[in-house]
């Protein structure tokens, strides 16, 4: 394959830009609420053999918030945090 198909072939399967706030928004909430569930369901529950169907119950359940609210106040956060740090330079 030529390096210019490869190339090519390579941009097809990339997700465009525009959808970058959207993906991070997708993975960094999926992360948080898997921790997030998991700490909590161990603490209710303890551990044991129906530990794992409750944390996975409680992260299907929470990931769609935790989604929405990510990418709902991503920008509010991002503005807050650009007045709390000085510009390096």
């Amino acid at each position: 394959m030529s390096p210019i198909s490869a190339t090519h072939t390579k941009d097809v399967r990339m997700i465009p830009a525009r959808y970058a706030r959207a993906l991070f928004s997708l993975i960094m909430s999926g992360m948080m609420s898997c921790i997030v569930t998991g700490i909590a369901t161990a603490k209710a529950v303890g551990f044991g053999p129906a530990t794992l169907g409750d944390w996975m119950g409680s992260w299907v359940f929470s990931w769609p918030i935790a989604f929405t609210v990510i990418l709902l106040l991503g920008p509010s956060v991002q503005r807050m945090v650009n007045r709390m740090v000085r510009p390096q330079g």
